[in-house]
């Protein structure tokens, strides 16, 4: 699918973000009287929607506005900017957008929206985004999580009749930083070329990302570690025939024997 289009942005978090929504305020208190009746009502508790809001008179007031991405601190800096660099390792096709923002204040750091022009004012087909504090805000742990709404009917105006039963060509196992970096290029470039894979996201041992595997039941697994990188090849196993043999790691040259 060419469509939708990704759109970013970044929050901040609380620790920068309050010194925004009070730059922010203090920016469009002399411009209230532009403001929809909306926007009015949520000047003092939620300010930033007016960033987002469609009527003509929120968008003339909010010309010029301090942007959030000038105002987050260092972590959330850092944050934002490893997470364009994944999408850039992927080639996601991406924009910034820093007038997006979210309705709901336990949101932090990334936010984002799948937007298309082909079907008309609606517009969006997904958003979401980052929330760190929600699980510990509801009485659970302290773990970050993440989270999207999605228009079913408008997904599915989209898409064209695909298969989505079959097993995964591919699972990948990394075992380091440069690895997973590595696994993650691939990943996005064979999915590109139309290759089902699976990688492991979060750092586990070598065993336990060869029984999610096994899990997946995909076709092939290949192992990369710090070796393979430097060699710039890597065993890939048929998972039905039990054989192994070395490969490229190049997209196209593991494309090739995935489908031979």
């Amino acid at each position: 699918m060419t469509e939708p289009h990704l759109e970013i942005n970044s929050l901040g978090c609380p620790e920068c973000r309050p010194a925004y929504r009070q730059a922010l305020k203090e920016f469009l208190r002399s411009r209230l009287d532009l403001l929809c009746d909306d926007c009015k009502r949520r000047f003092e508790t939620n300010p930033l929607r007016a960033l987002d809001c469609k009527a003509a008179g929120c968008k003339e007031a909010t010309q010029g506005a301090p942007s959030v991405l000038d105002n987050l601190c260092s972590g959330c800096e850092e944050h934002f900017s490893a997470t364009r660099r994944y999408l850039d390792i992927s080639g996601t096709g991406y924009s910034v957008n820093s007038r997006m923002v979210r309705g709901l204040d336990y949101y932090t750091r990334t936010t984002f929206e799948l937007v298309t022009g082909l079907l008309g004012s609606q517009s969006a087909v997904a958003a979401g985004g980052r929330y760190d504090g929600l699980i510990s805000e509801l009485g659970g742990p302290a773990i970050p999580g993440i989270g999207f709404a999605m228009g079913v009917e408008r997904v599915a105006l989209l898409l064209a009749e695909r298969d989505f039963a079959g097993r995964p060509d591919l699972f990948i196992a990394a075992l380091g930083d440069d690895a997973r970096q590595c696994a993650f290029k691939l990943m996005g470039e064979l999915q590109s070329k139309g290759v089902s894979v699976e990688i492991d996201y979060d750092g586990k041992s070598l065993k336990s990302q060869l029984r999610r595997s096994d899990k997946f039941n995909s076709r092939f697994t290949l192992v990369i570690g710090g070796d393979e990188i430097a060699k710039g090849t890597a065993q890939l196993k048929d998972m039905d025939a039990g054989t192994q043999r070395d490969v490229s790691l190049v997209a196209d040259a593991i494309a090739i024997v995935l489908g031979s």
